[in-house]
């Protein structure tokens, strides 16, 4: 991280007051101090990125102040300075934790090398804090998949990544979009330096100013020293907003300035921070509604979606399914010490007939469940798959519903305690047998059906309809965005008006 604050600890008044001078020049806040009793008492009043301290001190030698520092839960980064150098000096320096070790009279010029090399130290410091609290293989990271839909799309993350664009993934929850961000980074010129991710509806909304920017000591309650956010921790490389239409209007429009001006401001900082960075925004939403709703900044949409990428849903690249699932048993099995035979001809058959709404995390779920399940070295069959399945005209439910029944993931959702209005409960009777042609529906198709059929039988009422489905809302909305109901909605009252 950039180095701000540093303490000169030097007992000749001559030397404190040049290197004072020369690092106020450089735009640094710098305290002094001509004894460790005064450094100590700067170090506990206020949080220092950098001391320079000089190896004989009036009350005592400069490794005291360097013990003293290691001791702080951020502690500064200490160069030793002194003027009776030797090699068993410098490495005794060096085995105490000394950052730098530097030999008076020294230059300008060394200064400002000390002063780099701490600021990258800082910052590979810094990020590996972030990343170690956490953190997964490189298998888990790889795109799989060879359908044209898959190859289209790593043809598009090829072109996208050797420029310096911002981008936006669109695409339903659990299509990979973070895979995609991850390719892109990879496959770039910044792939060597930080890739720091943020989950934005996951942050509490009064935290996500200070998450994004980071704030200064004392900027709130709790705030006991300072802290660097993700978009310093990702200077120089790349940083993915997750989820980013979860982000309130406020926040909008502090990360539009970051977007245009490349520089932030941290909470209760009145510093300006110039950060380098690359944006990949991703969301489960359609941001074009969200901006006619007022719900987002259009000059903010605009800034991030300069290169937009559209990640498919699993229901339209049923090829790449076997291969996924081939894929997520053999992982499974070894995280879990459960070695498994392989999938039926009837278990592959199921997973590509399933329509998937939940997408490839829902196909990671399905085959985790079952390669625990089964039994060792046999092979995986659809009972321990837990679909939903149809049998004699009716709608069947997993054994253990992974929701239960609350809102199933496979896509067909009904509360076996709440049954339906008799309209619709014989409507999906008659949908699932399809006597007249002996045509067996696809679930996704059922599922469709069936909404329709709920809304009609409560007047077109949504609430009582999401309710009596055990669903919320938000996830019936979605589906009527799915297939296009608002819009026909939106054109049959344009007709009448």
């Amino acid at each position: 991280m950039a180095i701000e604050k540093i303490i000169v600890l030097e007992d000749e008044a001559i030397i404190r007051k040049h290197l004072t001078e020369l690092l106020q020049r450089r735009n640094y806040l710098v305290a002094q101090a001509d004894s460790i009793a005064k450094a100590r008492q700067l170090i506990d009043k206020d949080d220092f990125d950098l001391v320079f301290a000089d190896v004989r001190l009036p009350d005592g030698a400069g490794t005291e102040i360097l013990d003293y520092c290691q001791q702080k839960p951020n502690a500064p980064l200490v160069a030793l300075m002194t003027a009776y150098a030797s090699v068993e000096s410098a490495v005794e320096c060096m085995k105490s934790g000394a950052f730098d070790y530097l030999i008076k009279p020294f230059s300008d010029e060394q200064v400002d090398i000390v002063i780099k090399k701490a600021t990258e130290f800082n910052q590979l410091l810094k990020v590996n804090q972030h990343l170690s609290s956490g953190g997964t293989s490189d298998e888990e990271h790889v795109i799989l998949g060879n359908s044209p839909a898959i190859e289209q799309l790593n043809d598009l993350i090829r072109k996208v990544a050797r420029t310096q664009a911002t981008v936006l993934i669109q695409g339903e929850s659990g299509t990979g979009k973070e895979l995609v961000s991850r390719a892109i980074y990879k496959s770039s010129t910044r792939s060597k330096q930080p890739f720091i991710t943020v989950n934005c509806a996951a942050i509490p909304e009064n935290l996500v100013e200070s998450e994004f920017f980071g704030h200064e000591k004392g900027a709130f309650t709790g705030a006991v020293s300072r802290r660097e956010g993700r978009f310093e921790l990702a200077h120089g490389g790349t940083i993915l907003l997750d989820e980013i239409s979860e982000i309130s209007p406020v926040v909008q429009s502090k990360l539009l300035r970051v977007l245009q001006e490349r520089e932030l401001e941290r909470v209760g900082g009145t510093r300006t921070i110039g950060v380098d960075v690359r944006v990949i925004a991703t969301t489960n939403r359609d941001l074009t509604q969200s901006v006619e709703r007022k719900e987002f900044r259009q000059d903010l949409f605009f800034r991030l979606n300069v290169v937009p990428i559209h990640v498919p849903p699993l229901r339209e690249r049923h090829g790449d399914i076997p291969l996924l699932a081939e894929s997520f048993m053999r992982r499974y099995a070894k995280k879990h010490g459960c070695p498994v035979g392989g999938f039926s001809k009837s278990s592959l058959e199921a997973l590509q007939h399933h329509q998937w709404p939940g997408n490839i995390r829902e196909l990671q779920n399905v085959v985790e469940r079952a390669v625990i399940l089964s039994a060792e070295g046999a092979l995986i069959e659809p009972d321990l798959l837990g679909l939903t399945v149809m049998s004699s005209g009716r709608i069947t439910i997993p054994a253990n519903p992974s929701s239960q029944g609350e809102e199933s993931s496979q896509g067909a959702t009904i509360k076996a305690e709440r049954p339906l209005p008799k309209s619709t409960h014989d409507g999906v009777q008659a949908e699932v047998s399809n006597s007249a042609s002996g045509e067996i529906l696809s679930l996704g198709e059922l599922e469709k059906r069936h909404i329709f059929q709920a809304l009609e039988a409560f007047g077109q009422n949504r609430t009582k309809t999401a309710k009596h489905l055990g669903i919320s809302i938000r996830t019936l909305r979605n589906k009527l965005n799915e297939y296009g109901a608002n819009e026909l909605e939106n054109e049959a009252s344009e007709d009448n008006s």
